[in-house]
């Protein structure tokens, strides 16, 4: 018996290891799939107010435009996902051209007024929870949570498993979304700051910064338990012998803490971001760094995680890049002396965020292109200046689908005019799903983790016919979103 599990592990090593990834336009294909699912779902709430309320029902359609649609991109429809785009679309446009539900026009009649005394009592604050971001969160963590558990079986194409060493692939692009998106909230306390006109000291930021990585460096620590405890199938070129991904993630918010008191010398986070990553290629390319982190034996504990400390460089720079983006996705407005219109402070957004995706995609074509440019590979396992570049300019494009999306459909949330109209048009213009999984994201990140280790342990994953898949795959994914969707119902926030 020990041999026939010896020899499944080292299958199971075997099918997620030497891939080569695939091209980043079927990425983008595949993972445009998501934001046309949600159309979908815009135009049930805004015209026929589908949502609301809440019954089970709601969430049945909820959970496929927003949970299953992304899951068939990446299994079923992994060949043709611009069909099933064309699926989602036809509906919505259908949907679209009937007359809407007089409910929800009154509904929208009905947001701003508001007496004196209530606008007082329940202003606006600096920072709004704006719905495009809750959507982009909810989905990135998604699709996150339904690729750990699809790698494993055969149904999942092997060219959007993580690759090697060179090359582009769906999972990699979700490893750097996870911490991109982490970079875009992680603005919110530094622009609270500059709203009150202080600063916080460095040790105070670091102290602040060390509890919050705390509970991360102790998940890292009992998944390395666990992982070598139960011998479960690793892949070591991913990360190292001991280094996962909580440790990086772990460890970024005191470097992050640290990085903030250079905003006095370079006063934007996308140029340190930019700097750090040149730097670190100018390393790889120029001394013996990269061969070392590609082919060294791993002898002591610095070689044994040598992907997962060296790559830590490039993940640093891809949050500071995400929190650029917070800088000016996050504040209510973007420019809070000028007095103009909601819908021209809309429309700056979403031409600064057609310019800085456009800078990103730029940038990343002149390091990639071997015609006209460097021509340097990705490679998410040195976390290289191309895949720096390649992640900033993906999410920097799914925010702004995401927030095109609301403009159009929920223009209504930018006239409230107090906390509690706001409330009500956020929870108008958000999924239920998507806002449960983005309240909790980490607690959710974290029980998918352990379900597919379950799954892992108690299911010959590589055995398992399609039908069987998509089986424990769907019920897999209503287990998560279920939890999700109750933790979120009694309001429950677990903070990690």
């Amino acid at each position: 018996m020990a041999s026939n599990s010896t020899t499944y592990k080292q299958m199971k090593e075997d099918f997620v290891s030497n891939l080569s990834g695939g091209s980043v336009t079927e990425i983008n294909y595949v993972t445009a799939v998501g934001p046309i699912a949600f159309v979908l779902w815009s135009v049930l709430q805004s015209r026929q107010s589908f949502f609301k309320p809440y019954k089970p029902l709601s969430f049945v359609v909820d959970f496929i435009l927003n949970v299953v649609a992304p899951l068939l991109g990446m299994t079923l429809y992994s060949d043709t996902p611009l069909l099933l785009c064309g699926l989602f679309l036809v509906p919505a446009i259908f949907v679209y051209a009937l007359p809407p539900n007089p409910a929800a026009s009154r509904k929208k009649l009905k947001l701003p007024p508001g007496s004196q005394s209530q606008k007082a009592s329940s202003a606006l604050g600096v920072l709004s929870t704006k719905p495009f971001l809750t959507t982009y969160r909810g989905s990135m963590l998604v699709l996150t949570c339904l690729a750990i558990l699809a790698v494993d079986f055969r149904l999942f194409p092997r060219r959007f498993a993580k690759v090697e060493t060179w090359g582009t692939s769906l999972m990699d692009v979700g490893v750097g979304s996870f911490v991109f998106s982490a970079g875009v909230v992680a603005a919110r306390p530094m622009l609270k700051e500059r709203a009150q006109g202080r600063t916080t000291p460095l040790g105070q930021r670091l102290l602040y910064s060390m509890r919050h990585s705390f509970p991360l460096l102790v998940l890292g620590i009992v998944r390395l338990i666990s992982v070598k405890g139960l011998d479960y199938a690793e892949h070591v070129t991913e990360y190292g012998v001991h280094w996962n991904f909580f440790f990086t993630l772990g460890f970024l918010p005191p470097f992050v803490a640290i990085f903030q008191s250079a905003l006095n010398v370079i006063p934007s986070y996308a140029a340190i971001a930019l700097l750090l990553g040149v730097l670190y290629q100018v390393v790889l390319e120029s001394t013996p760094l990269k061969a070392f982190i590609l082919t060294a034996p791993r002898v002591d504990l610095f070689s044994m995680n040598r992907e997962g400390i060296c790559s830590f460089v490039g993940y640093l720079a891809i949050f500071l890049a995400g929190q650029d983006a917070g800088m000016f996705v996050l504040p209510r407005s973007i420019n809070p002396r000028s007095r103009v219109s909601h819908s021209t402070q809309r429309t700056t957004l979403l031409l600064i965020m057609a310019v800085w995706s456009g800078i990103w995609t730029v940038l990343y074509f002149f390091t990639t292109n071997f015609s006209y440019g460097a021509g340097l590979d990705v490679s998410r396992r040195l976390a290289n200046l191309p895949y720096i570049l390649w992640i900033a300019a993906f999410n920097s494009a799914q925010i702004l689908a995401c927030c095109v999306i609301e403009t159009v459909f929920f223009p209504s949330f930018y006239s409230a005019v107090d906390a509690k109209s706001e409330q009500e048009a956020y929870e108008t213009a958000t999924s239920r799903v998507l806002r449960s999984f983005n309240k909790n994201g980490l607690a959710i990140f974290l029980l998918a983790n352990l379900m597919t280790g379950l799954v892992n342990m108690t299911v010959p994953t590589l055995d398992v016919g399609p039908a069987g898949t998509m089986g424990i795959l769907v019920g897999y994914s209503a287990v998560i979103t279920s939890v999700a969707v109750a933790l979120d119902a009694w309001n429950i926030s677990i903070k990690l």
